[in-house]
């Protein structure tokens, strides 16, 4: 049996109680990448920053890596999992089409029978799952919301692409949001751009049932400078209105965490905008890669961590990616 919410008798809002997160075990750097796209370290670094990145192992799985990050945001908030009303998982590489992965992970945590989805909004699924968490809250159909960006990317990648291989890594970052007495999760910016879907994609339709799949899997495919245009021209408006709904100005943020699509979008992103000098920027990118869904949890799980992000400081969370789907909102921190 689910557990039971009330509904609230007067208004209330949600906060982010605690985070969590997963790195698979196994660190591969450059030198292991270059061979099949016949690359060098340093062409990687120049065009991403990225130094390493995580790859799963045949253990870790995707259900695996999603319960050990939400277990962790259920540590870190000092919430019982018999307390969590939904659990949504933001992910693209659930390689099942139903049941979502999401209900394995509510079995693995010892939920007791909540609301559970999967959400593809691919790299901007965190961010479209704060949103989501956040109104489920407020609305009293919900009072504590585990989210979890999981991802296990090299399922996707082709190794032999070399637009794509060197991007992307593995792992999995929570969320737990419940109620809070002020407002600390703010408007969500949102959209999509559907007319340039096929920017990032993949590479054609795995074959129908009672079809023999002829040649290699579908893998992921990126036109990247396409989407660099497109992201570092686009995605501060995006993040300005989201500050400004939040009825605050960039001198107000003390924590900018972007999506960790590579380091070169990352920086352009924080130079465009008119952050203090004191602003901490999330630039996880560089030792985890592109970790899609995962990124912004894992970023800002490691910026808390380390003691860069502190409880009570203003976070702007800003995502981006497939379909052109983007989204954008102030959050208080744990």
């Amino acid at each position: 049996m689910s557990v039971p919410c009330q509904a609230p008798e007067s208004l209330r809002h949600s906060r982010i109680l605690g985070t969590g997160s997963y790195r698979p075990a196994r660190v591969v750097g450059n030198d292991e990448i270059c061979g099949p796209i016949d690359s060098t370290d340093e062409w990687i670094v120049s065009r991403s920053g990225i130094r390493s990145r995580r790859y799963a192992s045949a253990d870790e799985s995707l259900a695996a890596m999603a319960e050990a990050a939400g277990r962790a945001a259920l540590a870190d908030a000092s919430v019982a999992p018999d307390e969590v009303n939904a659990l949504i998982v933001a992910t693209i590489s659930h390689r099942q089409a139903t049941p979502g992965v999401a209900t394995e992970v509510a079995a693995r945590l010892g939920l007791p029978g909540p609301a559970a989805m999967d959400l593809n909004a691919a790299c901007s699924g965190f961010c479209y799952g704060t949103a989501l968490a956040d109104a489920l809250v407020r609305a009293g159909t919900a009072d504590h919301v585990l989210l979890i960006g999981a991802e296990r990317m090299t399922d996707l990648v082709d190794p032999a692409d070399r637009s794509t291989a060197f991007l992307f890594g593995d792992g999995a970052g929570a969320a737990l949001v419940g109620v809070s007495g002020t407002p600390d999760i703010g408007p969500v910016v949102w959209g999509s751009d559907g007319t340039r879907r096929d920017v990032i994609g993949m590479t054609h339709v795995a074959a129908a049932a009672g079809h023999q799949q002829s040649g290699p899997a579908p893998s992921l495919r990126m036109e990247g400078p396409a989407v660099y245009r497109w992201a570092v021209s686009e995605m501060a408006e995006v993040a300005e209105r989201a500050v400004k709904q939040a009825g605050l100005t960039m001198a107000d943020i003390d924590v900018f965490v972007p999506h960790q699509a590579n380091r070169r979008i990352v920086d352009a992103l924080a130079r465009s905008l008119s952050l203090s000098e004191d602003t901490v920027v999330a630039r996880d990118v560089v030792e985890s890669g592109n970790t899609s869904a995962a990124s912004v949890p894992l970023a800002l799980d490691r910026l808390r961590a380390e003691n860069r992000a502190r409880r009570g400081d203003l976070a702007l969370l800003l995502a981006f990616g497939a379909g052109l789907a983007h989204a954008a909102q102030v959050v208080r921190l744990p």
